[in-house]
């Protein structure tokens, strides 16, 4: 038995699959008509549709995206007799650092017990493994799984031209016409998708907070630009919080982000610029972790569990530079 070829996909938001579909039902309806396909019916079908093509124009040139390679994220499980939940983390140490502050605020379920000190240990390993134990066994109604999981990014290759176009008004129109909301079912997540793109909405118990995520992976070419971004702003309430689309009137970066990416961008050392930063109170550093926090920032915004509260005479500029 000969195993049929796969067949190519239309993409309908396209110029051309518009037209090849459009000639799909010109051809259907014809059959429905006449039962067959009479040859000068046919012949002025697909003379009339080979018009809209110009196969004299040079064909654009495009870019030539690889699939991005898989990336890895480590998945932290946690456990109790109230919760069972999970987070991602770009490493290990982040991943263990969250677990720690989970460790040292519930350090007063192990006072009394033999060999515990009152307080938590200032390494996030140690306090994790005094708590849970090395083999995770000291607490029979808690404990927790981390391990290194690999997340499989866009799995086809792209072409797109470098005279990148966003869709028109028309193509937009069409594509929110066709948005599909996916309702948050058997444990999933909401999730709205428009023309590929899905965004998910939702409450996080754990974080405390509405949380918003966009995923872009699944976007069709024709909203790739050729550096394989996708154009995206972001807006709550009335204050747009991110816009990379280079429209005219985007708001920019603020200075100092502006600084420091140039900075990386030549190699040239960060140190001064965050000096400055500090000394002009555009930053203010943390007493506890001496991390960089901005001037608007209230509590400190370090990772694990700083959260203390901006000194009102602000930060020497002359302490110890630690990036974040």
């Amino acid at each position: 038995m000969t195993t049929p070829e796969p067949k190519t996909p239309v993409d309908r938001n396209t110029p051309v699959g518009q037209a090849v579909i459009a000639l799909h039902q010109q051809l259907t309806d014809l059959e429905e008509r006449t039962d067959e396909w009479p040859g000068a019916d046919v012949v002025d079908i697909l003379s009339d549709w080979l018009e809209q093509f110009d196969f004299t124009a040079p064909a654009p040139a495009v870019a030539h995206i690889a699939p991005r390679p898989p990336g890895q994220a480590w998945v932290l499980r946690r456990w109790d007799r109230h919760e069972d939940g999970i987070d991602l983390f770009t490493d290990e140490d982040l991943a263990l650092a969250e677990l720690a502050r989970h460790v040292r605020g519930s350090w007063e379920n192990l006072l009394g017990d033999d060999d515990v000190p009152d307080t938590p240990p200032a390494d996030d390993r140690t306090a994790v493994d005094l708590y849970y134990g090395p083999d995770r066994d000291n607490r029979p109604d808690e404990g927790y799984s981390l391990y290194a999981d690999t997340i499989s990014g866009r799995g086809r290759p792209r072409i797109v031209p470098l005279a990148f176009q966003f869709p028109d008004a028309a193509d937009c129109e069409r594509a929110n016409r066709a948005a599909v909301f996916h309702a948050g079912i058997h444990g999933g997540l909401p999730c709205l998708e428009v023309d590929g793109v899905l965004v998910f909405a939702y409450l996080d118990a754990q974080a405390g907070a509405v949380r918003v995520s966009v995923h872009l992976d699944s976007a069709p070419d024709h909203l790739v630009r050729p550096d394989d971004t996708v154009p995206l702003r972001v807006k709550v309430e009335d204050t747009i919080v991110l816009d990379d689309s280079n429209a005219e009137g985007a708001p920019r970066p603020p200075l100092l982000d502006a600084l420091l990416s140039a900075a990386d961008a030549v190699r040239i050392q960060r140190e001064p610029i965050l000096a400055a930063a500090l000394a002009a109170g555009v930053l203010w550093r943390c007493p506890a972790c001496q991390w960089d926090n901005p001037a608007a920032a209230t509590c400190c915004e370090g990772p694990g569990p700083c959260r203390t509260p901006q000194p009102a005479s602000g930060v020497e500029a002359g302490l110890e530079l630690r990036e974040p």
